[in-house]
C-alpha cells in the first residue's frame, strides 16, 4: 500500500502527462492550477477556466479543494470565490477516484447537467428555472467575457474583468479623480 505522499505524486504526474495544462503554485505538490476546457456541446464549449486545485494532507483519502479563478456563471459555482458545490468531490470522495476523473469527468458534468436546486449561485440558479434562455445568454456572456483562451493565466485578469465590469455598469461613476482628496469621514 502506498503512502498519500507517494499516490498525490503519481495522480500530479498522470494529470501532468494528460492533456492539461498544470502549473505548481508553491515547491510542494499540495497546490497548482489547471487550465480546463469547456466540454464541447455545452454553454461552456470553447471556454476555458483555470482551476485552483488544493491537495489536503490526507489526499487521497480526503477530497481535493477544487475553485474556478476566473469568473463563471453556474448555479454550482460561487461567483466571487470560484468555490464549487459538486457531491461527488465534497462528500462522496473515494480514494477511487484520481486527479484525472476530477477533469475528465466531474467538472464536465457539474457543467453539462447544473443543478439550480442545490445552488451555490442563487441568481444563476433562479434565472436558469425561470428564463432558460436568458439563463444560457448569461453564461455565453461569461464564457466570452471571463473565460478567453488567451487570457487564461494572465495575471491581468481580474483587473481586465473589473474594468469590463465597471464600463457595462454606467450608473456609478468610479473614476479614481473623484476618490482622491477626499478624507474618510
Amino acid at each position: 500500500m502506498s503512502s498519500p505522499s507517494k499516490r498525490r505524486e503519481m495522480d500530479l504526474m498522470k494529470l501532468m502527462m494528460s492533456d492539461y495544462k498544470v502549473e505548481m503554485l508553491n515547491d510542494g505538490m499540495q497546490e497548482f492550477f489547471v487550465d480546463f476546457h469547456g466540454p464541447n456541446d455545452s454553454l461552456y464549449q470553447g471556454g476555458v477556466w483555470r482551476i485552483r486545485v488544493e491537495l489536503p494532507d490526507a489526499y487521497p483519502y480526503k477530497s481535493p479543494s477544487i475553485g474556478f479563478v476566473n469568473k463563471i456563471y453556474h448555479p454550482n459555482v460561487d461567483e466571487m470565490s470560484g468555490s464549487v458545490c459538486l457531491d461527488v468531490i465534497n462528500q462522496t470522495w473515494s480514494p477511487m477516484f484520481d486527479l484525472v476523473n476530477v477533469f475528465e469527468v466531474f467538472l464536465p458534468q457539474l457543467l453539462l447537467y447544473p443543478n439550480p436546486s442545490d445552488p451555490l449561485n442563487g441568481e444563476a440558479a433562479a434565472l436558469m428555472m425561470r428564463d432558460k434562455p436568458a439563463y444560457e445568454l448569461k453564461v455565453k456572456e461569461y464564457c466570452q467575457r471571463y473565460a478567453k483562451p488567451e487570457d487564461v493565466g494572465n495575471d491581468s485578469d481580474d483587473k481586465s474583468s473589473d474594468e469590463e465590469l465597471s464600463e457595462d455598469n454606467n450608473e456609478y461613476d468610479s473614476s479614481d479623480e473623484q476618490v482622491v482628496g477626499k478624507p474618510d469621514p
